[in-house]
């Protein structure tokens, strides 16, 4: 989503844009939080001294107990439709940009759109919901949230980047350089990033790095090609800020641009921009965590951990839960989150927790219990399913076939194609010890390692001294 090249621009206007709460919630009056993880897709992970907060595809979720239970929040709770695009936390205060996809008059094809900014500071109690700044919403979402000396900043790839020293009401176009606001000319000004230091606001943008001292007065634009250690590529997808006792370090992810000399890595400066020095060569990254000294990265090949500033890198193993046998069936990594020895991470398939550097993991997901509230007893996610693009781990993808036992049974699976001819048997007599939920996975495969066409598949599952249940899975690459 963050490198689409779009097909309108929009502005946030040369004036300043008033942007009235449109919404207002209160917990308890309304709808209360639902209970469980949101969503599986965890684009970003937050922290206050109370609660965890986490960004999904399908809301906000928080903990306060290390998982043991979630809260989440969505449309009906204040919050914009869709999915969590940025996250600010600090303090009692939360911001959340969310976004969707629309069909368009401009387009045959579904363009991202922003559906607002809101924002608790009573820690998720009451929020306000402010529509999304610029004349349209279309191609114009938050990618990212900072605040520097009392002024909330926003980024986006068709607004641009936006300001509001009034938190929400009213918002001001910020180019970061000295020409006039434009982001369908100028990739300088498609926002992708930004982060907040003691003394600076960065942003990062499809045209390198941004740093203001005085709050977007002036800026100094660091480059590609505009130094002597410049940065990998001017493509600036994310920013992270890491103080220890002795260090001040900016991070970025930066991507291989337009130019033929970028590469996809890590860039990272010591002096506040003056050079940078390049690490983690190949990887996208696309978010950063620190524990003190030590440096997480996680990046479309997994997460990454340096314990000497990047210098050298170790890449987690597959991430298993011990005690439940589930695992996390991607490799991409969207977020993640450290402290005090305890290590978050976000994927595309759920969430990880652990206290021991990887060495065992609690695995958390979002998932619809079957055979309760009129949903049937076996369902399968996600449906169309992808081998090529879903959970993708390996050489395959995987696609979840959930079912539920009312007691101790022997689950046997089995995949059909549309003329009801045998494919695979995923299990055969399995002990399950209900009741539960349960899961198996297919990707995609015959019983003779082939994958199998394009079309509708039916499964059964078959629970001893109980019948059998069938679905239906769409395979579509």
């Amino acid at each position: 989503m963050r490198n689409r090249i779009s097909i309108l621009w929009l502005l946030c206007g040369f004036a300043l844009v008033t942007a009235k709460p449109i919404h207002f919630y209160q917990v308890g009056e309304t709808t209360p939080p639902k209970p469980g993880l949101a969503g599986n897709g965890i684009t970003d992970i937050r922290a206050n001294s109370t609660h965890l907060w986490f960004g999904t595809g399908h809301g906000l979720s928080r903990t306060a107990n290390s998982g043991d239970s979630f809260a989440s929040f969505d449309q009906k709770h204040g919050l914009g439709r869709g999915s969590i695009s940025a996250l600010w936390v600090s303090g009692d205060t939360v911001w959340v940009a969310t976004a969707d996809d629309t069909l368009t008059a401009v387009s045959d094809s579904y363009l991202d759109m922003g559906t607002g900014l809101s924002v608790s500071v009573d820690n998720g109690q009451t929020w306000e919901h402010y529509p999304q700044p610029g004349v349209t919403p279309i191609q114009n979402l938050t990618y990212d949230i900072a605040v520097f000396r009392n002024t909330l900043w926003i980024v986006s790839w068709g607004g641009g980047i936006c300001k509001s020293s009034d938190w929400g009401e009213t918002w001001q176009e910020a180019a970061p350089d000295s020409m006039l606001f434009n982001p369908g000319a100028r990739l300088n000004h498609r926002g992708f990033s930004a982060v907040a230091t003691e003394d600076a606001i960065w942003i990062g943008t499809a045209e390198g790095i941004n740093r203001s001292r005085d709050n977007g007065l002036t800026w100094a634009h660091f480059t590609h090609t505009n130094q002597q250690q410049p940065i990998s590529g001017n493509f600036v997808v994310a920013l992270a800020y890491q103080k220890t006792a002795d260090r001040r370090i900016i991070w970025a992810a930066t991507w291989k641009a337009e130019g033929e000399s970028e590469t996809y890595a890590v860039s990272k400066s010591e002096d506040d921009g003056l050079s940078w020095q390049i690490t983690l060569q190949d990887e996208k990254a696309h978010n950063f965590a620190f524990d003190d000294s030590v440096v997480y990265v996680a990046a479309d090949n997994g997460l990454f951990k340096s314990i000497d500033y990047g210098q050298t890198w170790y890449r987690f193993p597959e991430i298993i839960d011990q005690q439940s046998g589930e695992r996390i069936y991607s490799r991409d990594m969207y977020s993640a989150f450290a402290r005090d020895n305890e290590l978050w991470a976000g994927t595309a398939d759920g969430l990880a927790r652990t206290i021991n550097n990887g060495y065992t993991w609690k695995i958390f997901r979002a998932f619809n219990p079957a055979g309760v509230d009129d949903q049937p007893r076996t369902f399968a996610y996600p449906n169309p399913f992808s081998p090529f693009r879903h959970n993708v781990l390996g050489e395959d993808g995987y696609v979840r076939i959930q079912y539920n036992a009312l007691r101790f049974t022997r689950s046997t699976i089995r995949i059909y194609d549309f003329a009801m001819d045998l494919v695979r048997t995923l299990v055969q007599g399995e002990p399950v010890v209900g009741p539960g939920d349960f899961t198996e996975v297919w990707n995609g495969r015959n019983d003779y390692g082939d994958a199998v066409a394009n079309g509708v598949y039916f499964y059964s599952v078959e629970l001893e001294g109980d019948g059998t249940y069938w679905g239906k899975i769409i395979i579509l690459n």
